[in-house]
């Protein structure tokens, strides 16, 4: 198994800042809506559900606190019976 260390970005002491990984690994000056509020949350040991409409930014809700955090992040998306609901829909 690859160390993921060996394929991130090097990221500095201080990147355990959501706003610095933010900047330094994806390459955006701010968050937008509740981004913010979500990845603090996350990131400070909270659990979340996050609900937004498409291109609004939930994966960096997950990214974001996975590489700020130590240990495995879960992320559970029902992809697949999101695309059955819009089949039936």
């Amino acid at each position: 198994m690859t160390d993921p260390s060996t394929i991130l970005p090097s990221l500095r002491p201080d990147s355990k800042d959501p706003a610095v990984v933010l900047r330094d690994v994806f390459g955006h000056g701010s968050f937008k809506g509740l981004q913010e509020d979500v990845v603090r949350h996350v990131t400070q040991g909270g659990d979340a559900v996050v609900l937004f409409p498409t291109g609004a930014g939930k994966s960096l809700c997950f990214q974001i606190p996975a590489l700020c955090r130590p240990g495995v992040g879960i992320v559970v998306s029902p992809l697949i019976a999101l695309m059955r609901d819009q089949v039936e829909a």
